[in-house]
């Protein structure tokens, strides 16, 4: 049997999430009306319900994402607006909180969100034990890590392979709460790891001064497809639902080529997990989009350069360095050439510029003629300044005019005997429909023209169906018009696409009059290092907790701030960052370390046992 590889793409909103879909991906996570993690990204049911309707046509799914911990005043909205996603056709939820465990929803599939900080066997058991039926993987995990986690679990396994990097545990960061008052764990993070520091020792010096020492790279794992699939993982995901449109459609093109390479040379184990070839469209390149530089992370159990050292925001793609610059005093206006440079600018660029005191700065191409490029003129600019591109206008309109198109094969079988004729048609969704009639058309005078007329136009497209006529059983060759046969064509697309949809009715209803089962809870089941215990903000998840056997639970960070709370823990090391770990560098640096950030004091706290970082209020 064949295991199902699956491509998660995000979507802010329907346009992306068709977009997505239209560009290859298997699966789509967006968020409904609210608690989906990313306050200006929501949607409505409406918008919901037709993104569902598109992407079931391949096969593709969507997860709403309802993953954002919940207060006790908000517990019937958020299973109200579980009940209108299922009507709405949703596949699965992405959830946080342990309410939903106990609310009166039907039996919609759960997934385990990043947010559960989903790093050990134990943690993975448990939530496994509690009925979810994916677990959506912490990002700093190896790969030895994962294999252990599949050893240990029987659902499936998610992973993050490209995107944005929380440098927090997903779900244990309190930075942004602290310092704007916006809780990640309530969709509302301010990106506080991506804000200027200063870092302080002991003695008072400044060791970095407006430094984002907290912002990572993003991540890519392109490279790294076949050994996630060993070690366990079936689904990949991108992140990125606040990213546009032509982010998403590049990115998920470039992982779908990746992933049907690799299944093109393990057909008799792989296969996609939704249906569909993609016909025509853009060339992805995914240094040509939104990145602040890349990294592979902890795949391979060691650290490296994670920090995004020119720029929290996006550089783009490195094009080169500045080189004899000349300025206009008249026009405001400077020209210079990029010394060695590996891609051509066009007009229209965006252009990101890393100044040598580390700031950046940001311009559009004015104008490019004979090799020199013009831009506004700035005193900061300087011959040897890096240079990259972090819009490339060319591309950008590619991304928008040239989309690839996704249709579903379908071949179809021609009988007619006695006259009477029968056209069926079978879809690699599984998914059959047919025609039969009478048929008073004529013998053909020419069989050979007329059959290879009636292949012809019965092989092309309709709907989002390829045709290719695949049998002709006949007694004897008839004649047809080509406007007879089109007519064949779209009727029997028209029934395939009404054989999918009433299936997903039919699904939905059965989702509907179901019960979720009892929540099985055996008592001792907590780990004494679970860490959602920091994330009970209501009644029900306390209520879960309690059954799983735990002795304290404390209230969430954003019901009651603690003094010299714990705001994140982190596998980044700012001691690693700057040569200064204790266990590879004799350099001394006197303790304790602190980030201010206008005027707030954090203290670090290095746990060089597990190798992980602290940052205290």
């Amino acid at each position: 049997m064949q295991i199902a590889l699956e491509l998660l793409a995000p979507a802010k909103n329907k346009d992306i999430g068709t977009a997505a879909v239209s560009c290859g991906a298997d699966a789509v996570y967006m968020a409904g009306p609210s608690f989906g993690a990313r306050e200006t990204a929501g949607n409505t049911m409406d918008d919901i319900a037709e993104t569902v309707r598109f992407a079931h046509r391949f096969g593709s799914r969507i997860y709403l994402t309802v993953n954002t911990i919940l207060y006790d005043k908000e517990i019937h909205e958020a299973e109200a607006m579980i009940r209108d996603a299922v009507r709405a056709g949703v596949d699965a939820l992405i959830v946080q909180d342990f309410a939903i465990l106990k609310m009166d929803i039907p039996p919609i599939p759960l997934f385990a969100s990043t947010q559960c900080d989903i790093r050990t066997p134990q943690q993975a058991k448990l939530l496994e034990s509690l009925g979810f039926r994916r677990l959506i993987l912490a990002r700093e995990l190896s790969l030895e890590q994962i294999g252990s986690i599949r050893s240990a679990v029987q659902c499936d396994l998610e992973s993050f392979i490209h995107g944005a990097l929380c440098v927090s545990y997903s779900g244990q960061c309190y930075l942004s709460s602290c310092l704007a008052g916006r809780s990640a764990n309530r969709g509302e993070c301010a990106q506080a790891c991506r804000s200027l520091y200063d870092l302080v020792d002991g003695d008072g010096n400044v060791l970095l001064k407006q430094s984002s020492i907290l912002s990572l790279k993003d991540l890519r794992l392109d490279d790294r497809i076949p050994e996630l699939v060993g070690a366990g993982i079936t689904s990949f995901k991108i992140e990125g639902r606040l990213k546009n449109v032509s982010y998403v459609k590049n990115v998920v093109r470039h992982y779908r080529d990746k992933i049907d390479a690799f299944i093109a040379e393990h057909p008799e184990k792989y296969c996609k997990s939704s249906f569909g070839t993609l016909h025509g469209g853009f060339t992805p390149d995914v240094e040509a989009t939104f990145n602040r530089g890349y990294t592979h992370l902890f795949i391979d159990g060691k650290r490296g350069d994670w920090n995004s050292a020119d720029a929290a925001r996006s550089t783009g793609e490195f094009i080169g360095t500045l080189s004899r610059l000349v300025r206009n005093a008249n026009s405001h206006v400077a020209s210079f050439v990029i010394e060695d440079s590996l891609k051509p600018v066009s007009n229209g660029d965006g252009l990101m510029f890393v100044l040598t005191d580390g700031r950046t700065l940001g311009m559009r191409v004015d104008v490019v003629e004979y090799g020199r490029i013009a831009v506004k003129d700035d005193p900061a600019l300087k011959d040897g300044v890096k240079v990259y591109r972090n819009y490339n206008l060319k591309f950008e309109k590619e991304l928008e005019n040239d989309v690839p198109k996704r249709l579903l094969d379908a071949v179809v079988d021609y009988v007619t005997k006695a006259g009477n004729t029968t056209l069926t048609a079978h879809c690699e969704d599984g998914f059959e429909a047919s025609l039969e009639f009478d048929d008073a058309a004529d013998v053909a005078r020419n069989p050979e023209r007329a059959e290879a007329s009636l292949k012809e136009q019965l092989s092309k497209t309709a709907l989002h169906y390829s045709f290719e006529l695949r049998d002709i059983d006949a007694d004897r060759i008839l004649f047809y018009s080509a406007s007879t046969v089109n007519g064949w064509r779209r009727e029997l697309a028209e029934k395939l696409a009404h054989r999918s949809y009433e299936a997903d009715k039919s699904r939905i209803g059965k989702m509907l009059e179901g019960k979720r089962p009892a929540l099985g809870i055996e008592e001792g089941q907590v780990p004494e290092h679970l860490t959602y215990l920091a994330n009970c903000s209501n009644e029900l998840s306390e209520q879960v907790l309690e059954g799983l056997g735990a002795r304290s639970i404390d209230p969430a960070y954003e019901l009651k701030p603690v003094e010299g709370a714990q705001l994140m823990r982190t596998k980044y090391c700012i001691r690693y960052q700057l040569g200064l770990c204790k266990k590879s560098s004799k350099r001394q640096v006197t303790e304790p370390l602190y980030l201010v950030n206008n005027g707030r004091k954090m203290i670090l706290e290095f746990d060089c046992k597990n190798c992980e970082m602290l940052v205290l209020l």
